[in-house]
């Protein structure tokens, strides 16, 4: 099979990926569940997920945040999330007033709550917004994840419980992320 031949590349993909899920380590899992434990418990106490991430990772934290809002996979009555990522009024002013960094702990500043969950989403692990809005959410009281490839970039040294994917791939890392994103939607649809 040729290397430029379409399901060649679509086999190879596939195989970085379950290569990727098969090294996940046993932390990371714990901290997976820790997860969604805490999620559901913090839902039923009224605090919220925030999900926040750049680029590819943004579309993943609004993808996420509406599973939680509207529906994973059956109806149910709408749970507490939102993404960071999504209103560009308050995207631009914060980087136009205050700097790109800060587009993210601005607004945990405003609109996080202790008790609350914040989630970034990144393939590096070294965005200094992603940064910036972890210091915010532990300053704040709030469960600081991360869903992360590059070994956790200089990220994992701000998050309580960093969840990391072993690849330094980009399109694996997004795939992998995204997938662990669904499965936390899908539990937190069944426990309510």
């Amino acid at each position: 099979m040729k290397k430029n031949n379409a399901s060649f590349l679509l086999n190879n993909e596939i195989i970085k990926i379950q290569e990727a899920f098969a090294k996940i380590s046993t932390s990371e899992l714990k901290n997976f569940n820790k997860l969604c434990l805490l999620s559901v418990q913090q839902i039923k106490k009224g605090n919220k997920i925030i999900f926040f991430g750049n680029g590819g990772s943004a579309s993943d934290a609004q993808h996420l945040a509406t599973e939680i809002v509207v529906r994973y996979q059956k109806n149910r009555k709408a749970l507490p999330a939102i993404s960071l990522a999504t209103d560009t009024s308050i995207l631009t002013a914060i980087g136009n007033d205050f700097g790109f960094e800060k587009i993210f702990s601005r607004q945990i500043e405003a609109l996080g709550n202790k008790g609350d969950i914040a989630i970034a989403i990144t393939t590096s692990g070294n965005s200094k917004n992603l940064i910036q809005a972890c210091l915010m959410a532990k300053k704040k009281g709030l469960f600081t994840f991360c869903f992360s490839g590059n070994k956790g970039g200089k990220l994992k040294k701000f998050v309580q419980s960093p969840i990391i994917i072993p690849s330094k791939q980009t399109s694996v890392i997004q795939v992998c992320e995204i997938t662990i994103g669904q499965v936390l939607c899908e539990y937190i649809e069944k426990s309510f």
